[in-house]
């Protein structure tokens, strides 16, 4: 999986609709030079996106300089709940900057102390400790180590184990790697610790055993049982869908941990602030984690992450022995207050559920249209992804899934790279303010991208 889009220009037909506009050859041709220099001085490993170079992005548009606007279905890779640039968020950012506050490493500041009250506010009851950090690999990471001092803690050196699943993703440090567990990516790191599992994940598509046994399985067959298990690391949604555990499993699951003081944590570092038609995408098991993991949406815009947990496990580290350089950056903070107020002012979350069912009917006809290399189609609030396969068969397929996207950003509807263990994922998440008319136009181009694609592949 992985490959490079294209940056040479190629003549599209134009487009001129209320969402869309591209009036050029994409990429246009002034484009190129910064793309070919984003190649010659950037690692490999940052040549994966579309060859759009933005000039600015507002609400639900992003834009190039040289008049052509897409409708975005990418939210920044989920960053941007509350929209591109939104007002609030960019006065918020101003204001703080004209204040003077830039940078305050642990010394105290009251945007930092209203931020981590504000998020207390939206956590469930119990998990009261907030800690702010800088990027969702390092939330995760926090977690483990959170999960392993308590297992040492209460049940000695052996229990140090973090069971996470496969195809999960928790970032790209080496931890975070470990305990995700993406087999099908060459260029994942191999998983040399023994003491972190990946247990299969009950998603009913890849994973159709998706009982509880597998999780119990998965552990036996490493030697181990629940007195060397530390914490268990889950996705809310698997990213690369989105795929959700059944509910019964995620009760079981919060009742093994519970059994054996095992810390629960639930990354919802994409899922979180409103994505999947709830406030937190866990709500939707009916079970509250140890701790939670969150970053991308939080703040629409500055770089930023929090993990929120039981003070037991939060308080475990003396006075200056958990920080951060850049722990609740006051303008990050600031970023971050006015998007959680916007997502619940304007009742963003309800939006994405309201707009649910027309998202998942686009994605099911689309289905039904190519069931052969469509392989499986979810959505929950307004994230959503589209799996694509060899003809008749469950082999992924990353290049029809990079081509359908291609054939989208070409005609004004971006998303960012196919995504997944195998690269075979489509994924959809435009911003949580879209309308449903936005929303009904990108199927519809979606769905006539996807026809195009899958005829090309078929005359090959």
């Amino acid at each position: 999986m992985g490959k490079e889009y294209n940056i040479q220009p190629v003549d599209v037909p134009h487009v001129e609709t209320k969402y869309r506009r591209i009036q050029t050859a994409i990429p246009h041709p002034e484009s190129v030079a910064t793309l070919e220099k984003l190649r010659r001085l950037e690692p490999v490993s940052m040549q994966g996106q579309p060859p759009i170079v933005w000039e600015k992005a507002e609400d639900i548009f992003v834009y190039d300089k040289h008049g052509n606007r897409w409708l975005d279905w990418s939210s920044g890779v989920l960053v941007t709940n509350a929209g591109h640039g939104i007002k609030e968020i960019r006065d918020a950012i101003i204001n703080q900057v004209n204040s003077g506050l830039l940078h305050n490493y642990v010394f105290p500041s009251e945007e930092r102390a209203e931020l981590a009250e504000l998020l207390a506010s939206v956590a469930p009851d119990g998990l009261e400790k907030v800690f702010l950090l800088t990027t969702g690999s390092e939330a995760t990471e926090c977690a483990i180590k959170l999960a392993r001092t308590h297992g040492i803690k209460v049940g000695g050196k052996s229990k140090i184990g973090i069971v996470g699943f496969a195809r999960g993703f928790h970032g790209r440090t080496l931890g975070s790697q470990q305990a995700g567990g993406m087999a099908g990516q060459k260029a994942w790191i191999v998983n040399e610790d023994p003491a972190i599992l990946n247990a299969p994940f009950p998603d009913g598509y890849w994973q159709q055993d998706v009982s509880f046994d597998t999780f119990l399985k998965c552990i036996a067959d490493r030697g181990m049982t629940a007195a060397n298990i530390a914490g268990v690391i889950m996705e809310s949604y698997q990213g690369v869908g989105p795929d959700f555990a059944p509910t019964e499993y995620a009760k079981k699951l919060r009742a093994w941990c519970d059994e054996n003081q095992v810390v629960l944590i639930f990354d919802e570092v994409q899922a979180g602030f409103g994505r999947t038609g709830k406030f937190w995408a866990f709500e939707h098991y009916g079970v509250t984690p140890d701790i939670i993991c969150c970053g991308k949406g939080i703040s629409s815009s500055l770089p930023l992450s929090a993990v929120l947990g039981k003070a037991e496990l939060m308080d475990q580290y003396a006075p200056g022995s958990m920080t951060s350089t850049h722990t609740g950056n006051p303008v990050c903070c600031a970023a971050a207050m006015a998007s959680i107020r916007k997502i619940i002012d304007e009742d963003m979350t309800g939006n994405a559920a309201r707009l649910q069912p027309i998202l998942l009917a686009g994605l099911k006809a689309i289905h039904a249209k190519h069931p052969n290399v469509i392989g499986n189609v979810t959505a929950a609030g307004l994230v959503a992804g589209m799996q694509t396969v060899k003809p008749g068969t469950k082999d992924p397929d990353h290049d029809l899934a990079h081509r359908i996207i291609e054939l989208c950003f070409q005609r004004g509807l971006l998303l960012f790279a196919p995504v997944g263990a195998w690269g075979q994922t489509v994924k959809i998440s435009p911003p949580l303010s879209i309308p449903q008319e936005a929303l009904e136009e990108g199927l519809a181009v979606l769905a006539q991208a996807t026809d195009d694609a899958v005829a090309e592949f078929s005359s090959k």
